[in-house]
């Protein structure tokens, strides 16, 4: 059973968010984290309403790093799941990096200004979490990615 952080909670943190308080026997305890924390309150009472389920929910600015590690300190999670907006990656996996914690993202890191699909951002990582003995899973995309990864595990 795993702690998670699941940081970001548009549509597809949403998505998430639901989809592991479906198997409390995996994610046995799920933080909720955003910049807006009415958005996570609001998931949260969706999948208490229909799961019968609690998570919990936190504020965070994701682009800080400082941030984010105090809230990873806070939860203690085994696993940050990252459903922030693609130009925030880096600055979540720096704070995964410092507090060492595993990382899983859907979606390539790309510049504010700039919509290319390129992981050369994200590569120069690999030994850093490598090192650390922690795992980075990358843009391993929603529907089919996550399917596939359950599927393949």
């Amino acid at each position: 059973m795993a702690k998670v952080l699941i940081i970001g909670a548009g549509g597809v943190g949403q998505v998430v968010a639901h989809k592991c308080a479906q198997v409390p026997s995996v994610f046995s305890d799920i933080t909720l984290a955003s910049r807006t924390k009415s958005k996570c309150d609001a998931i949260a009472k969706q999948i208490a309403d229909k799961q019968g389920r609690s998570i919990k929910t936190a504020q965070v600015d994701a682009d800080n790093v400082k941030e984010t590690v105090a809230l990873i300190e806070k939860v203690k999670p085994d696993l940050i799941i990252n459903m922030a907006l693609p130009y925030q990656d880096l600055a979540i996996m720096d704070a995964c990096l410092k507090a060492g914690v595993h990382y899983m993202d859907t979606a390539n890191y790309e510049p504010r200004d700039e919509a290319k699909f390129t992981y050369k951002w994200q590569w120069p990582y690999h030994e850093k979490f490598e090192k650390k003995g922690i795992m980075a899973i990358l843009g391993c995309g929603f529907d089919p990615g996550q399917s596939n990864i359950y599927c393949a595990y």
